[in-house]
């Protein structure tokens, strides 16, 4: 008998945490069962079949296991993005808006030849603050971003609006309506 379960399943929701009112969602569940993983990749890589896409672009850490494996079925690159002062040589930067602060990542100035299409992966798409630092980084090195994927969505913070505002597909795998 197949197993009904879908890969939103497989997401473990811990109340409470960072701090009290957030439900985290937390996919090192889906990341430790094979078929979950399976799943979600399968699922991710399938919203851009027919999309040209050189590259992947991930953002630490969770979004390095998931572009990894999508890039690896894709038969393409992958371009690691990551926090100030992470990388080896000449980066380029950009800074974003945090909750309570600001934070800065980080990418390569050779990542990227201008033209390549460039498909952003990561776990769980909020405020969109992250993915719109990343969508700079990767335009102002010339990439072209033919869409987004994310396990999870949390539509009522409101990224996928932001990202679609800028013209940009926007395909996740799982909903989870409230923070």
């Amino acid at each position: 008998m197949p197993d009904p379960r879908t890969v939103k399943d497989y997401i473990r929701t811990i109340a409470d945490f960072p701090r009290e009112g957030v439900m985290f969602r937390d996919v090192t569940t889906l990341f430790n069962d094979a078929r979950g993983f399976r799943m979600a990749v399968d699922q991710m890589v399938h919203s851009f079949a027919g999309t040209r896409i050189d590259k992947v672009a991930g953002l630490e850490a969770r979004g390095f296991i998931l572009g990894g494996a999508v890039a690896h079925q894709l038969s393409v690159g992958f371009v690691p993005i990551r926090k100030k002062g992470k990388l080896p040589g000449p980066v380029i930067s950009e800074e974003y808006e945090l909750e309570y602060g600001a934070a800065i990542v980080e990418v390569h100035d050779d990542a990227l030849q201008p033209g390549e299409t460039v498909l952003l992966v990561d776990d769980l798409l909020a405020t969109g603050g992250t993915a719109v630092a990343r969508i700079k980084l990767i335009e102002r090195l010339g990439g072209e971003i033919p869409g987004c994927a994310f396990i999870v969505d949390l539509p009522d913070l409101g990224g996928r609006a932001r990202l679609e505002a800028m013209g940009l597909p926007v395909h996740s795998v799982c909903d989870f309506e409230g923070a």
